[in-house]
């Protein structure tokens, strides 16, 4: 995903139009831990080492969407395609105060003044993201979780299963939340025994770490509503129900196919496949991320 070197990187598609969920009943209080909004041009310009090219996605589409399919809350994440400028992100927290956290991108040259008034706009956390260029890379993981410690944050992971595996020795040594982006991105033609996912179960179980039961369709080797996946939600819902928690990642971006294309309230259906159960449901979509992100708008 890297693009014709002379073309630049490749223009990923824009999301569907959004519809509410069809199997799932919403219930109040709902949250969506994982979306992204994207700038561009000279306001908020992209890094030039990226993996893609996305276009726009304003917090007021992300907000609507949220209203559309009968979500309250919302968790931005920084892409990949802004580096650490995180000014975008602060100012989307800023205006939806009421509905909108943050996890962020820092490193070493991040003051803690800058650290300061993210926290105070609504950012609970950092993102390490090896997926895509322009992410943060985990090689600074202590030195980054220290600073987290500091000021109550968690740490988001954008990382492949085969790398939490290697990881795991430091993650366990860790003194912050730790939450795992989309199942732990392992394959899922490779099946639920796989060693890597084996190693992302045993985070879950033994170090404690949060799970986003979210980007079945980029773990799936199967259309919608991805029944390969279902094996891999169910697994990490029965090894730690209490700290899944579920994302759109809305815009849906790096897609270049318009059959791959996602739309959220079938994603939301299919997260009720996974469940099954309304109360497994509320535990996911209301109570979990409100312990883990605090509810925007309270103290």
């Amino acid at each position: 995903m890297t693009g014709n070197p002379q073309a630049g990187p490749r223009a990923c598609l824009p999301p569907k139009p959004a519809r509410p969920p069809q199997r799932l009943r919403m219930p109040p209080g709902a949250w969506d831990v994982h979306a992204h909004v994207i700038g561009g041009g000279a306001a908020h310009p992209f890094v030039a080492q990226r993996g893609y090219t996305p276009p726009p996605a304003s917090a007021d589409a992300y907000v609507a969407m949220l209203d559309t399919v009968g979500i309250q809350y919302g968790v931005v994440v920084q892409i990949s395609v802004h580096g650490s400028d995180n000014r975008l992100l602060v100012e989307t927290l800023r205006a939806h105060p009421q509905r909108l956290r943050g996890v962020a991108v820092i490193d070493a040259a991040t003051t803690d003044g800058e650290l300061a008034d993210m926290k105070a706009a609504g950012v609970t956390g950092i993102r390490i993201n090896e997926l895509f260029s322009g992410g943060s890379g985990a090689g600074e993981l202590r030195e980054l979780a220290a600073r987290c410690a500091a000021l109550g944050w968690h740490i988001d992971l954008a990382l492949h299963g085969s790398r939490l595996s290697e990881l795991a020795p430091v993650l366990a040594g860790l003194k912050v939340p730790l939450v795992i982006d989309h199942m732990g991105w392992c394959p899922a033609q490779a099946g639920i025994l796989q060693a890597d996912f084996q190693a992302v179960l045993a985070l879950v179980r033994d170090v404690g770490c949060w799970v986003k039961l979210s980007g079945a369709y980029r773990m799936s080797g199967m259309p919608a509503p991805y029944p390969d996946t279902l094996p891999f939600a169910r697994a990490l819902v029965d090894a730690e129900p209490d700290r899944m928690v579920w994302g759109s990642d809305w815009p849906h971006v790096a897609l270049f196919d318009e059959a791959q294309m996602p739309q959220p309230g079938d994603l939301l259906d299919v997260l009720h496949d996974q469940l099954q159960d309304a109360a497994l449901e509320r535990a996911v979509l209301v109570d979990n991320p409100a312990r883990l992100y605090g509810v925007p708008g309270r103290p």
